[in-house]
């Protein structure tokens, strides 16, 4: 009779993962990272424990996207919560200043809304260029 089995976080062994992000696809780069950060590649998942890895991205400012017309038409809006303080920026623009924001936002989405959630996008680092500060972590394999 076969069992499903649950781990405990005492159980879990976390790699860390590195992403290079030039000439990747946005959308399916950041897809890849939020199943990395979840835990859903390995065969022992569990919902309700964080057993994902952590996911290092580099070369953020180079990905490409499917649509030429996206990086003018999407926009991004803040809001303080005061009165006419709404603020967008398009695509193009969190490209070219801030890459590993637009990273943080596509990947939190694709998160759980929970404690857990917050917990994973921790694992997340982002990086404009190739240089990190991860090499030991990132090295050599057992």
């Amino acid at each position: 009779m076969n069992t499903t089995q649950s781990m405990k976080v005492t159980d879990i062994k976390r790699d860390w993962v590195v992403l290079d992000a030039k000439d990747q696809v946005f959308g399916r780069l950041v897809t890849r990272a939020a199943t990395l950060l979840r835990g859903k590649h390995r065969p022992y998942f569990t919902p309700n424990v964080d057993c994902g890895d952590f996911v290092v991205v580099v070369n953020a400012s180079h990905v490409k996207f499917s649509s030429l017309n996206k990086l003018k038409d999407k926009e991004y809006f803040t809001h303080s919560g005061y009165f006419g303080s709404t603020k967008s920026k398009t695509l193009e623009e969190m490209l070219e200043k801030t890459p590993e924001k637009l990273f943080y936002l596509a990947v939190r989405g694709m998160l759980p809304k929970t404690k857990l959630g917050r917990a994973m996008i921790k694992k997340l680092k982002v990086y404009k260029d190739e240089k990190h500060p991860h090499t030991a972590q990132v090295g050599k394999k057992d």
